[in-house]
């Protein structure tokens, strides 16, 4: 069966959302706040197109980019004024899930098996604008890139004929009868353009709209039925909910069936409030939303397991998890590298807010930047000359002497473990 995707585009020019490739006028001054809506209210996926004519523009919207990836939970495409693989480099880089590149410009057409092999197939799309351009690049196309987006209704019967490359129509009708035409269309994954990147878009209405039109659209969909569940007497099952990255445990919550439906149609937690009696949206008063990656259900079918994208805080007190108040036993576990990380790193900002004379720590920070990059540097060489020994305990002491000095850095630039995890999710 093939689901189809609601896929809103933002066009930037001059750091602010404009209408329409050759219309300039603004829709919204804030990008962000633009592609944040687009995410929270029921998008599966964002285009974003830089219309910059300048280096400058161009490292403008590529911050903009960057920025947007950093608060959505939707994948990112983009493209725009590509000029050089460096160009793609720092679109990957900025957290995009492809790199768009415009096939109206001859010099895309050379550019994208370089691109291909460089960062691989997956993370490459070419954007079309006429079928001529797709019959006669079609062996480039299909050997280079794993996702075709086209500007314009075409005559998408021909276009399934020549390619079978999962394509994103981005059209200007506002037509719904056209539009649903399109999503029929069966290598169509997915529908962008004027209608579906309004700043207000109901997407969870829309998406009804279609399913009564037969249309099935992207969503997540349970095996099992709420009434196989076993709930309590209220008609309640227990949630368990935990972060899909860190494993931690962040809150218990319940649903009832209205709750469960809810959570599956628009990917946001939503539970029931046993002391309010009502539903409420985890995240809707203070937007720290709970974003579903997977639910589990336990071998009584009785318990709920959740694994979520927590935005913010999971708890009302501001804690990250529901669960900090230690009762018995030892924190630290040692065979969790996070935590182990994690100690390290607590361990050097202690040094650092409270000195403590004789420190090795303390003395990196009094001597100043230069200091511990030499350290740095130092460490590096030592690990290649550690790893052309054939015994590999020598390079495990040598790594680690260098995350340590890394971890100094770190602190020493205000950087976290989770800054650096984000950047390595988001390549």
């Amino acid at each position: 069966m093939s689901y189809k995707r609601l896929i809103p585009c933002i066009f930037i020019a001059g750091g602010k959302a404009v209408k329409w490739f050759n219309d300039k006028s603004v829709v919204q001054d804030d990008v962000i706040a633009l592609a944040k809506y687009y995410s929270d209210h029921g998008a599966d996926e964002l285009l974003v197109f830089d219309l910059s004519t300048s280096d400058e523009e161009h490292d403008e919207a590529i911050d903009l980019m960057r920025r947007i990836n950093r608060l959505i939970r939707i994948p990112m495409v983009a493209g725009g004024n590509i000029k050089r693989q460096e160009d793609v480099k720092k679109i990957l880089y900025a957290g995009a899930k492809r790199a768009m590149l415009n096939f109206s410009k001859p010099d895309s057409v050379k550019a994208v098996e370089e691109a291909a092999k460089r960062f691989g197939k997956e993370k490459i799309a070419v954007s079309l604008n006429d079928f001529d351009a797709l019959f006669k690049h079609q062996h480039i196309i299909d050997e280079y890139s794993s996702e075709i987006v086209f500007m314009h209704r075409l005559d998408l019967n021909s276009v399934m004929d020549v390619t079978d490359i999962p394509c994103v129509i981005v059209t200007d009708t506002l037509e719904e009868t056209e539009l649903f035409k399109i999503l029929k269309c069966p290598g169509v994954k997915g529908l962008s353009g004027k209608y579906i990147s309004q700043p207000n878009m109901d997407f969870v209405e829309f998406k009804d709209e279609c399913t009564k039109e037969g249309i099935h659209m992207t969503s997540f969909e349970s095996i099992m039925e709420f009434s196989q569940f076993k709930t309590n007497e209220q008609g309640l099952i227990p949630v368990i909910v935990q972060h899909y990255k860190t494993q931690e445990v962040l809150m218990l919550a319940y649903m009832n069936e209205q709750a469960f439906d809810q959570t599956i149609k628009t990917g946001k937690m939503t539970y029931y409030s046993r002391s309010r009696q009502k539903l409420w949206v985890k995240g809707e008063t203070s937007g720290h939303f709970q974003y579903v990656k997977t639910l589990t259900i336990d071998c009584d079918n009785d318990t709920l397991l959740a694994k979520v994208d927590q935005i913010g805080a999971a708890c009302h007190t501001g804690n990250p998890t529901c669960f900090f108040q230690h009762l018995v036993g030892t924190e630290y576990n040692e065979a969790n590298p996070l935590e182990v990380f994690k100690s390290i790193y607590d361990t050097v900002v202690d040094r650092k807010e409270n000195p403590k004379e004789g420190s090795y720590t303390n003395y990196l920070f009094d001597k100043g930047i230069d200091k511990i990059l030499k350290k740095i540097g130092e460490e590096a060489a030592e690990i290649i000359i550690a790893a052309k020994n054939p015994n590999p305990e020598e390079t495990k002491y040598e790594i680690s002497d260098f995350i340590y000095h890394l971890v100094v850095l770190m602190v020493e630039k205000g950087l976290s473990w989770e800054d650096i995890v984000n950047e390595l999710a988001d390549r």
